[in-house]
């Protein structure tokens, strides 16, 4: 489940940190400063890797890409944690999409050096978060997509809706309650997102 999203929507820079050294060793020291609750500058990375910013751009392409990258990569162990938590619950179908996608925002919801990021960045965080103007959404939504069909079918809930759309809305409602606190002012909460996921799979 895990590799879905980037095997579905992979970007010039996924592709490159698997050949490209440099490009690799620029994107493991912007994750670990990213983990680390710091904010990814370019400057100050191009520095510590002893290179000019056009050498980093060359080999990462812009800030967001970098970005974009990091996170995703930071889901990913993130989403296997959470298919494995509903593998261990021995639990099917509805009940299965709304354990996994509850314990991936409950996780997110947790992750100090995640809010951190939301805090000091807002506006970029929902735009690389919550748009196609990155990966990020379009590999949620292919993970979401393939998980509905391996647990619900290629028409779930009875054929009301397909998977596609079904996705959609599962992943608007897991950012509906990650990114509360941005969107609304409200507080994030894994328990809303739970309720909401239940009502709209019919889990209860």
């Amino acid at each position: 489940m895990a590799t879905v999203g980037l095997e579905s929507a992979p970007s010039w820079l996924s592709e490159r940190l698997e050949t490209h050294a440099d490009a690799r060793r620029a994107f493991d020291e912007a994750r670990e400063t990213f983990i680390a609750g710091r904010r990814i500058d370019m400057g100050a990375l191009a520095t510590s890797l002893g290179v000019d910013r056009t050498s980093l751009f060359r080999w990462v392409g812009n800030r967001d890409a970098l970005l974009s990258e990091v996170l995703w990569s930071l889901a990913m162990p993130t989403l296997a944690q959470a298919e494995e938590a509903g593998d261990e619950a021995g639990l099917a179908g509805a009940e299965r999409v709304a354990a996994i996608l509850t314990h991936f925002v409950a996780d997110l919801n947790r992750a100090d050096y995640f809010r951190q990021f939301l805090r000091r960045e807002p506006a970029r965080a929902l735009r690389l978060l919550t748009t196609k103007e990155s990966e990020i959404q379009r590999r949620y939504l292919a993970t979401a997509e393939w998980l509905v069909r391996r647990d619900l079918g290629e028409t779930p809930l009875g054929g009301a809706i397909d998977p596609a759309s079904l996705a959609y809305l599962l992943v608007r409602v897991s950012e509906s309650f990650t990114y509360a606190d941005l969107i609304t002012g409200d507080q994030p909460s894994a328990e809303r997102a739970r309720v909401a996921f239940r009502v709209l799979l019919r889990a209860d």
